[in-house]
């Protein structure tokens, strides 16, 4: 019988050997989750992000994130709702997308923690080098998609896990607050679980119409 913690938390398919034992990749949508019992703990990953160094003034943090401020600021006005999700301590997309008028709200569940913002609905989602933290990405898709108005977008920035990376090398397993590392088959995953509109990637960034 399947052990529970070898269903892959997106798509609950079973977790096949791949790397150590600590991670599993999804027989289905090939995606590859680190198993819970190797999660840190909530206090060590919060001193973990305190950690990173994320100066909103930086010019390269800033020019890593310019994707998707441009793509933000040619969808959408400052009129507009938005909701900088897991904004972290330095959330330097709503810094950005501040100098040109608009006013995205801030929540994060260690440095913003407003949970009355999950009660509202937003014309457009930030979600910044978010979604590998996820230690229940079904769950908070479906949140996510909740959150959105009808014809609203969400954007995403991650880097997805494709078969000619060499895993042991690969950097971004190393970050312990990393757990799941999506493939394209587990982004088609997603369209096909909610009735999304559309979706389109482009390198790191993903972005889904409701």
């Amino acid at each position: 019988m399947t052990q529970a913690h070898n269903i892959c938390p997106l798509c609950q398919c079973e977790g096949e050997e791949f790397y150590s034992p600590q991670f599993k990749k999804c027989s289905g949508c090939k995606s590859i989750f680190r198993l819970k019992k190797y999660f840190i703990s909530a206090s060590d990953e919060q001193s973990r992000y305190e950690e990173h160094n994320n100066d909103i003034t930086d010019e390269g943090y800033q020019k890593f994130v310019t994707p998707m401020v441009d793509m933000i600021l040619k969808n959408h006005s400052p009129n507009e709702l938005g909701l900088d999700f897991w904004a972290g301590t330095g959330p330097v997309i709503s810094y950005l997308l501040g100098k040109k008028w608009f006013n995205p709200k801030l929540y994060d569940p260690f440095f913003h923690n407003h949970p009355k913002l999950l009660e509202a609905t937003y014309d457009y989602i930030i979600a910044c080098e978010v979604v590998e933290h996820f230690y229940s990405p079904r769950a908070e898709f479906e949140l996510l998609y909740n959150l959105l108005k009808p014809g609203g977008k969400i954007y995403i920035m991650t880097n997805m896990y494709s078969p000619e990376i060499d895993f042991n090398a690969w950097y971004y397993k190393n970050d312990k607050t990393h757990v799941f590392f999506y493939s394209d088959e587990a982004f088609n995953w997603i369209q096909q679980a909610w009735p999304w509109k559309s979706h389109s990637r482009n390198k790191r960034c993903v972005i889904f119409e409701k």
